[in-house]
């Protein structure tokens, strides 16, 4: 086993089940998350968005908005399985969020209907296993309808059909009128089979306080789970002293994953701002390592 800071593309790999999981654990608050929308052009032609946050300092790589079923990433031709192809042009571990919509809700704004692979269910569960995905985040768009219950009734499943790492929560609303983080359900998130929990980092969402997300986090952490700290309101595309805040923040809160989202252009971080994130939780010598470091090794 190895801390997340230490491995290699070879090293994940070779990770199976919860391996990664361990490794974020093991990195103590030092891993980033990047994300970007699969259905939006890339941000430089001739690259997907995910060779370009991945040199830039992330470890991880979210799809948002990415069919299980349909399988299509911009940048990409049409392939049975791209996220096998894009693990090997990034050299990194690849998840997708999945959304547990519920029609008819009651929501702040016109809901959006996405299609069926998008959604979580058992079966969607078992067609990201099938194609090899990395993890998987339980959480919802803007204006998908995506509540708190919502997610908790899929977790069981989401464990259930998928061996590797799951997160559940959401960064912000998602078009419904209800607490964003509510510590009881986080939880239960673990409680039900989830590895870790997603609460919007501080300065994101109103009422997401320094001391709000370290009490979330603790009870996370208490209850054996991971937690990962979120940008999903378009504050990716910010100044670097934003992020340099918010990075700092996570990690007083106790945060173990940064994730940057896909509100920038390309839909995706800007650039610099994953580096200006990374250098924050952890220094030079890990960011340029993880930038500089070959996919071949």
């Amino acid at each position: 086993m190895k801390r997340l800071l230490s491995c290699t593309a070879s090293d994940f790999q070779a990770m199976r089940g919860k391996d990664l999981a361990h490794a974020i654990k093991a990195s103590e608050g030092r891993t980033i998350l990047a994300e970007t929308v699969v259905t939006s052009p890339p941000l430089l032609e001739g690259l997907t968005n995910a060779e370009v946050m991945a040199a830039f300092g992330a470890d991880l790589i979210c799809l948002n908005e990415f069919d299980v079923f349909d399988k299509g990433i911009n940048g990409l031709p049409a392939m049975d399985n791209p996220i096998a192809y894009l693990k090997e042009l990034s050299g990194r571990p690849i998840g997708i969020n999945l959304e547990p919509t519920e029609p008819n809700r009651a929501n702040l704004e016109t809901q959006i209907n996405i299609s069926a692979g998008r959604q979580a269910s058992p079966e969607t569960f078992q067609a990201a296993q099938a194609l090899g995905v990395d993890f998987i985040m339980l959480t919802g768009n803007p204006a998908t309808g995506v509540s708190n219950e919502a997610i908790l009734n899929v977790v069981a499943d989401a464990a259930k059909y998928y061996d590797g790492p799951v997160f559940a929560g959401k960064m912000h609303g998602a078009g419904l009128d209800e607490a964003v983080v509510n510590i009881e359900q986080l939880v239960a998130y673990v409680e039900e089979g989830a590895d870790g929990v997603i609460i919007p980092a501080v300065g994101t969402v109103p009422g997401i306080t320094l001391e709000l997300a370290h009490e979330a986090a603790q009870r996370v952490k208490a209850a054996g789970g991971l937690v990962m700290f979120t940008i999903g309101t378009s504050q990716e595309s910010a100044d670097q002293d934003t992020m340099r805040n918010i990075g700092l923040w996570n990690k007083q809160a106790g945060g173990d994953i940064h994730h940057i989202g896909d509100g920038g252009y390309g839909r995706m971080p800007i650039p610099e701002n994953i580096t200006a994130l990374s250098l924050a939780v952890r220094g030079k010598r890990h960011t340029y390592t993880r930038m500089a470091q070959s996919i071949r090794r």
